[in-house]
């Protein structure tokens, strides 16, 4: 196994772990809502906050999500304009694209830690279960990170030549 290959796999390991994790997320998420509404309709006691778990549960899923979307190219792409370029051309435009990803990914993550520093400064907590408010922000750090990865690693296979930048 090449050293390229073995960063693929675990690049493809982190991405399943992740979107694991934002599964099992999403589904605890979804048991939740089903029960506090079972108990508001039946017994007049919702679960508390289940509003405030759902809306900060959302952000996790999401970013657990988004690097397995990476990883397998399945962002919406328009091609309408390129599809009858060169293949040179179109592997170009795709490894500007991916590092046009690539950068904003990382200006999220910095974004993200920063508002997670400073939430835990500043002690922000939630109206309903008093949470904290920067447990949720620290938890999306990974996936985000790991989107950096995937897109850098994407970014450099298109500009070495590889097929379509495939990381996995």
């Amino acid at each position: 196994m090449t050293e390229t290959q073995e960063h693929r796999s675990w690049l493809r390991l982190l991405c399943d772990l992740n979107a694991a994790i934002g599964g099992t997320v999403l589904l605890a998420m979804a048991a939740m809502t089903v029960v506090s509404v079972i108990g508001r309709a039946f017994f007049a006691h919702p679960i508390l906050g289940d509003v405030e778990l759902v809306q900060l549960g959302c952000a996790v899923v999401v970013s657990s999500f988004l690097p397995y979307t990476q990883l397998h190219k399945a962002n919406i792409i328009v091609d309408f304009f390129t599809q009858n370029a060169s293949a040179r051309s179109q592997r170009l435009m795709d490894a500007l694209g991916c590092a046009l990803y690539t950068l904003v990914m990382a200006l999220i993550v910095w974004r993200v830690a920063v508002g997670a520093i400073d939430m835990r400064a500043a002690g922000e907590r939630s109206m309903l279960m008093d949470l904290p408010l920067w447990w949720p922000y620290v938890l999306m750090l990974p996936g985000f990170a790991l989107c950096v990865a995937i897109g850098a690693q994407q970014t450099l296979q298109l500009l070495k030549g590889g097929a379509e930048g495939e990381a996995a």
